[in-house]
C-alpha cells in the first residue's frame, strides 16, 4: 500500500464568485481536483458551470475568491494558466471549409508548436482521423466533429482539459468512443473538468460536483453523493405499476415517482413512510427496497435549490 501523501493538487480554487448585472451565478464556490483525475460538473441550464470552468481556466475574472491551478495563482498567472489549458466548448469552432489536417495545422501554429506536421499525424492517428485527413471539417457528422474538436484541445498537450458539454447530441457509440479518449489521456496524467447533463456521463467521471444555480450542493464520487443525500427507493413492479406515478407522488412521504419501462420507481427520505405510501396498491404492485440513482438524487437537490435565474432588482 502507497501511503504518500497525495501531490498537491492541479486545482485548489476557494470562493469563486461571479456576478453579472444584479445576479450571482457563480457563489462562493469551492473546488479541490487531484492530477489525472475527471471531475464532472452538473447542474440546471444557467447553473454556472460553464462560468465556473472559465473562471478556472482564466477566461473569465472572478469578482471574488482565490486559488491555484497548476500551482499558479488563479488571479496573476492567468495567461500562464491558459497556455497549459485546453477548452473544447459545446458548439464547434473550427474552421468548416479546411479540412481535418489543415484545422489541426492551424491549430498547431496558433500554439507556435515545433514538429508541427509529426503533432499532426500523431493527432490524426490517436483519434482514428488519418483516414479523413483530407475531409473537410463542415462535412462531418456530429461524432466526427467532436474527435476533431478534441485532437485540437490537447494538441499543445494540455495539462487540463476543460469540456463543455461536449457530447450533447452525438450518438451512443460516438459518446462511448469519446469517453474511451478522455480516459485514456487521464491515465496520461491529464486532468478533465467536463460539464455535462448525462447522467451516464456523470457516472463515468472519477467524482462529481453538483452547481445548482451558483451554488455547491454536492461533491464526491457517484457512490459519496449518493449515500449522502438520504434518499431511500422501492422499486413497483406489477400490472400498470407504470402508470401510477402521478398518483403515488402526491402523497405524503414521497419525494418523487416515475416509470422506468413497465416498473415505478418511488422515492423519499424515510422509508416506512414510502411503504405506507404505497399500501394502497400493495394487493396488485410488488414494492421492493431499491437503490436511489444519480438522477434521483440531483432532481431531489434541485427541486430545493432556490431558482436565482431571475435577476434581482437593484
Amino acid at each position: 500500500m502507497n501511503d504518500r501523501p497525495a501531490a498537491d493538487p492541479v486545482i485548489a480554487v476557494r470562493g469563486l464568485t461571479k456576478r453579472f448585472g444584479g445576479r450571482t451565478v457563480v457563489d462562493h464556490v469551492d473546488l479541490t481536483v487531484q492530477k489525472g483525475r475527471i471531475c464532472g460538473f452538473l447542474g440546471p441550464n444557467g447553473s454556472g458551470k460553464t462560468t465556473t470552468l472559465r473562471m478556472i481556466c482564466g477566461l473569465l475574472i472572478p469578482d471574488a475568491g482565490e486559488g491555484e491551478v497548476l500551482g499558479l495563482d488563479l488571479r496573476t498567472r492567468r495567461r500562464a494558466i491558459k497556455q497549459q489549458i485546453g477548452y473544447m466548448t459545446q458548439k464547434f469552432g473550427l474552421f468548416s471549409d479546411l479540412s481535418i489536417a489543415e484545422n489541426l495545422e492551424f491549430i498547431a501554429r496558433v500554439y507556435s508548436l515545433d514538429n508541427r506536421k509529426a503533432r499532426v499525424d500523431a493527432a490524426l492517428e490517436r483519434l482514428g482521423l488519418a483516414s479523413r485527413a483530407d475531409q473537410l471539417a463542415g462535412k462531418l457528422s456530429g461524432g466526427w466533429k467532436q474527435r476533431l474538436a478534441l485532437a485540437a484541445a490537447v494538441l499543445h498537450e494540455p495539462r487540463i482539459l476543460l469540456l463543455d458539454e461536449p457530447t450533447a447530441g452525438v450518438d451512443p457509440l460516438a459518446r462511448r468512443e469519446f469517453w474511451d479518449q478522455i480516459h485514456a489521456l487521464a491515465g496520461e496524467g491529464m486532468t478533465v473538468l467536463v460539464s455535462t447533463h448525462y447522467m451516464d456521463e456523470a457516472e463515468r467521471c472519477h467524482e462529481i460536483a453538483y452547481i445548482a444555480y451558483g451554488v455547491m450542493l454536492a461533491r464526491g464520487t457517484t457512490d459519496q453523493v449518493i449515500a449522502r443525500s438520504g434518499l431511500v427507493a422501492l422499486q413497483g413492479e406489477g400490472p400498470g405499476a407504470d402508470r401510477l406515478a402521478t398518483e403515488i407522488e402526491g402523497r405524503e412521504g414521497v419525494l418523487m415517482a416515475a416509470p422506468f419501462g413497465t416498473t415505478l420507481h418511488v422515492c423519499g427520505t424515510d422509508m416506512d413512510a414510502l411503504r405506507r405510501a404505497v399500501r394502497p396498491w400493495a394487493d396488485r404492485i410488488r414494492f421492493v427496497e431499491a437503490e436511489p440513482t444519480l438522477e434521483d438524487v440531483f432532481i431531489h437537490l434541485m427541486k430545493q435549490a432556490p431558482d436565482n435565474s431571475v435577476m434581482e432588482s437593484a
